[in-house]
């Protein structure tokens, strides 16, 4: 009996600088049973000139290449292309910007074939500034206790741990399972919960604690772009509505409980917005729901009069001074 085949899906729009590594962290895997769906979202640079130019490689190496291109559609939509045609025991889906470790397949297989009550695994991930690939800057799971958790299912929801694609390795029967039409809801943004949160539901991740992928911090990546209030107040919306949209479609039996999850999440995070960008309506607007909803705790309590009232807002920050920065400020009122 062979090795089981993973498939890999990819999208990639205008990737012509980048792709070429990507492409050969695949080449180079330690692991051999490969099929490699490549989808073109719309490109209009040489992405498709780089990425043909593998072909002849991947065919030597046996590994299935596949290469589709659309129109620019977005990355949800990019997978969805992948998720008709896609052929593995296993699956997993990285970005065209970054690049996977030499044993990155091989050993999320191995943990995959050797624990059979987990429907998914995921490994660590360096994180590279793109000027210098040969120091990591650090690790997405920093190195913190809840990532060895295997039910993830509500941190997905709240943020408290991470859903970076190239780390997760889904087991096909379990992805379909949750998903039997291939097929993700189609949005800007966020096609990872829309992977990742119907599975997790129902079964439990593993995690490898190595960084088997590699993400690259690059200055014209989009989701490093610098954001003004509007654009991240948008996103918030925008991921709101998405969320909902995963749980409502995923019919389960706790939806309401999980939509409040949502609901709380980002009431606060456009609280926060407010007070940090001192926008008194939004500020009042947030709070006034939470108060309804009785969701406000005592943080929520702070958070908005601090917003409200200058002067409270100014002590907090002077209690948050170190204590010889915090006499200077007192010898100012009192000398």
């Amino acid at each position: 009996m062979g090795e089981p085949l993973v498939s890999i899906i990819t999208p990639c729009y205008n990737g012509e600088k980048y792709v070429q590594r990507f492409l050969e962290s695949v080449l180079n895997q330690s692991y051999n049973n490969i099929e490699l769906i490549f989808i073109n979202d719309g490109s209009i640079d040489k992405t498709e000139e780089v990425v043909m130019s593998y072909e002849s490689k991947f065919k030597e190496r046996n590994i299935d290449f596949k290469y589709i291109y659309q129109e620019n559609k977005g990355q949800a939509a990019a997978l969805n292309q992948g998720l008709k045609i896609f052929r593995g025991d296993y699956l997993t889906w990285p970005d065209a910007d970054d690049f996977l470790a030499t044993d990155s397949i091989e050993k999320r297989v191995e943990f995959l074939q050797n624990n059979k009550e987990y429907g998914l695994v995921r490994s660590d991930m360096n994180i590279f500034n793109e000027f210098d690939l040969n120091k990591s800057i650090g690790f997405i799971s920093g190195k913190n206790s809840n990532r060895f958790k295997e039910h993830i299912f509500v941190d997905l929801i709240k943020e408290h741990t991470y859903c970076s694609n190239g780390c997760y390795m889904v087991r096909t029967n379990a992805f379909l399972d949750v998903n039997p039409n291939k097929k993700i809801y189609v949005s800007s943004a966020g096609q990872n919960w829309q992977m990742l949160l119907p599975v997790t539901y129902k079964y439990k991740c593993g995690y490898i604690d190595e960084p088997l992928y590699n993400y690259i911090v690059r200055k014209d990546s989009h989701s490093r772009q610098e954001e003004f209030k509007s654009e991240i107040l948008n996103k918030t919306y925008k991921h709101e509505e998405l969320l909902k949209v995963v749980i409502k479609e995923m019919m389960i039996e706790d939806e309401n409980y999980h939509l409040s999850i949502i609901d709380k999440k980002y009431l606060r995070k456009r609280l926060l917005l407010a007070y940090e960008y001192k926008d008194k309506e939004l500020l009042e607007q947030q709070y006034r729901i939470l108060k309804k909803n009785k969701y406000e705790n005592i943080v929520d309590n702070i958070v908005y009069i601090r917003g409200k009232f200058k002067f409270i807002d100014y002590v907090f920050k002077v209690m948050a001074l170190p204590i010889k920065v915090k006499n200077k400020v007192k010898r100012l009122f009192y000398d």
